[in-house]
């Protein structure tokens, strides 16, 4: 299955982002293999920096690092892909700003909720850094559901027990871009996150 034949965005209403970095992840992946969706903030501004584009992206050295963080041997987005963790965002085009609307995640929300729909064996959600909350809280609130994961701060919301649509929900910190490497106490948090969610998940196999 190729992700991008099945979501995607048709008028780009959203107008505090940048369109030209629009992207669904156009990644060929078998749906029954996923166990763990890594959701992180929005596209990177330049698309060569997105997981998927291949050649040491950023997104992919930062996330590779935070996984080998977590204890994982890996080197590479398909390699962690291979172990059954997709990797997106919750929103599809990159931000003109340090931050992004609330009404734009909440209608980028409506490609994530058709994005996860597409992964029905799912068990573990990692929301990594509050616009990934949001987004998750948007489509429950959408469904008459109620929010997810509830108001406050990251470091008090950590190891809470959430549920989303029968899939456990790990509330974390943003790991995709330089933002990765400025506190090491939140790279130790992502990292703990990492591991908890393969253990959900039962990959907890791949943990040096």
């Amino acid at each position: 299955m190729l992700v991008s034949d099945y979501v995607g965005c048709k008028d780009f209403p959203c107008r505090d982002v940048k369109h030209a970095s629009y992207a669904v992840p156009a990644v060929a992946v078998d749906p029954d293999q996923v166990s763990i969706i890594l959701i992180s903030e929005a596209a990177p501004g330049d698309p060569n920096d997105h997981y998927y584009a291949g050649g040491q992206s950023l997104f992919e050295q930062t996330t590779v690092m935070a996984f080998q963080d977590a204890g994982v041997n890996v080197s590479s987005i398909q390699e962690i892909l291979a172990l059954g963790v997709y990797l997106t965002t919750a929103v599809k085009c990159g931000k003109t700003g340090y931050g992004i609307e609330s009404g734009t995640v909440k209608t980028c929300s409506h490609l994530l909720e058709q994005e996860l729909a597409l992964f029905p064996k799912a068990r573990v959600l990692l929301l990594m850094g509050d616009v990934a909350i949001k987004a998750i809280n948007a489509i429950a609130r959408r469904a008459g559901e109620g929010r997810v994961i509830p108001a406050g701060a990251t470091y008090k919301l950590r190891g809470g027990d959430y549920f989303f649509r029968g899939k456990r929900v790990l509330p974390s910190y943003l790991q995709a871009g330089p933002s990765f490497f400025i506190e090491r106490t939140k790279r130790t948090a992502i990292a703990e996150d990492i591991a908890t969610a393969l253990k959900l998940a039962d990959l907890h196999l791949h943990l040096l």
